[in-house]
């Protein structure tokens, strides 16, 4: 199938790469030119110089970028996405979003007799790089059918959970929960590590029980040696639960935890932790300069 790629950042570099793998026809378009060139190196597919020219003949265009501001500029442009898309198209959105800015596409895309999905991913970049993400989506569902095997080249699991923007707010969640699960790890090892237990024998013992997550499972040896030089940044995730709480203020969703969680990630920040990934938080036991120490 033709289809093109948006967004060559962390996550959108290896998928469009496995949708190459996967026998798809990619083209790439990156505002850094020199990033859609050594994806074209690696990959052996194309790249455009401009959303609309990546999108031209296209049967499925993702897209995966920073914020709303991003998608807007990439898919409204009067280079961009929508410009260049073939009636009957798909595109698809895999940037963790707003639920409003999907509606607000996927009415545009409607005008235009084109299709549109909101499907932000999960399981980060080692997830992206070894093809076994987890896709949300949003929209109908005879278009999420038609895009489910193509998805399949990086995601070992996708779901359609309802109408347009649906994906997002299932991000948001998907979002919250991974705060209280990793504070609650940061507390748990903190703890261990100050009764004198052994962390090879706490985590393989209590991670087949009911406290076990994958966040335990792939992030306990990084936690306890205090790493935390890759995976889902801070400031990713503080960006994420932004836009989780202007949904809980719509809908008088209280999130107390999570809004607590975030402070704690703002206090990372302001020490220098923005790039660290999110189970940084059990620094602020660990480290002097926190207050949680």
């Amino acid at each position: 199938m033709k289809v093109a790629f948006i967004g060559l950042g962390v996550m959108g570099y290896p998928m469009a790469g496995h949708l190459q793998k996967a026998g798809h026809e990619v083209c790439v378009y990156n505002r850094s030119v020199e990033k859609a060139q050594k994806w074209q190196t690696e990959f052996s597919g194309n790249y455009a110089e401009t959303p609309a020219l990546a999108a031209k003949e296209c049967e499925i265009v993702f897209c995966c970028v920073g914020n709303d501001d991003d998608v807007r500029q990439v898919v409204l442009g009067e280079q961009g996405i929508l410009a260049g898309m073939p009636k009957g198209s798909i595109l698809v959105d895999h940037t963790t979003a707003s639920a409003n800015i999907a509606r607000e596409l996927a009415e545009i895309a409607t005008t235009q007799s084109k299709h549109f999905l909101d499907a932000p991913v999960s399981g980060g970049q080692a997830g992206a790089e070894n093809g076994i993400l987890t896709v949300m989506a949003g929209g109908e569902a005879s278009v999420f059918e038609k895009v489910k095997p193509v998805i399949a080249a990086f995601a070992r699991f996708s779901q359609l959970m309802g109408n347009v923007g649906s994906g997002q707010l299932a991000k948001m969640a998907n979002q919250i929960c991974i705060a209280g699960v990793v504070q609650g790890l940061a507390e748990a090892f903190n703890f261990a590590e100050k009764s004198g237990l052994d962390a090879e024998a706490l985590v393989e013992t209590i991670s087949k029980g009911a406290a076990g997550s994958w966040q335990m499972e792939n992030r306990y040896k990084t936690m306890f040696a205090g790493e935390y030089d890759f995976g889902f940044a801070v400031d990713w995730m503080r960006k994420d639960l932004a836009i989780a709480f202007a949904e809980a203020e719509k809908t008088q969703a209280p999130l107390p935890m999570t809004k607590m969680v975030d402070g704690f990630y703002e206090e990372i920040q302001q020490n220098g932790g923005n790039r660290w990934d999110t189970s940084s938080l059990i620094s602020r036991f660990k480290d002097a300069r926190f207050k949680g120490s």
